[in-house]
């Protein structure tokens, strides 16, 4: 009976090994896939580049109206598969969420679409220290 439990300890070991290697090589690969089709910018960085391009807000609504970057406007990711055309493909496009995670997702979907300038705010509106704005509705 212990030989027996112990087989099944080493069998569910292997198999979190198994998922956990699996799981680190997609993030590997997804972050060199997310850096081949975007550039990250620090908060100075973002801020010098911005008045040359289409600054966008990919999060939710309310999140927008609560505050956002001065100068941005609101493309939430959940509408960007229906949106995207409204961006210029001839300018940068600077994008930020409340980290980066739908930043990345944003750049690789518009990587897919021929938008080759394309920026992430790397610590993400969380980590802003620019010029903000705060709608009154």
């Amino acid at each position: 009976m212990i030989i027996g439990a112990n087989t099944g300890n080493l069998v569910m070991t292997i198999i979190l090994v198994v998922i956990l290697i699996a799981w680190g090589g997609y993030t590997i690969i997804q972050n060199m896939r997310v850096k081949q089709a975007a550039t990250y910018l620090k908060n100075d960085e973002f801020q010098k580049g911005m008045r040359k391009a289409q600054v966008i807000d990919l999060r939710e609504q309310k999140s927008f109206k609560d505050g956002h970057i001065l100068g941005a406007r609101s493309l939430p990711y959940s509408t960007i598969r229906n949106f995207y055309t409204q961006l210029r493909p001839d300018l940068p496009v600077y994008m930020y969420d409340q980290g980066k995670t739908i930043s990345k997702r944003a750049a690789l979907f518009l990587s897919k679409k021929g938008y080759k300038d394309l920026y992430i705010l790397k610590s993400g509106y969380q980590g802003w220290n620019g010029k903000e704005k705060k709608s009154n509705y």
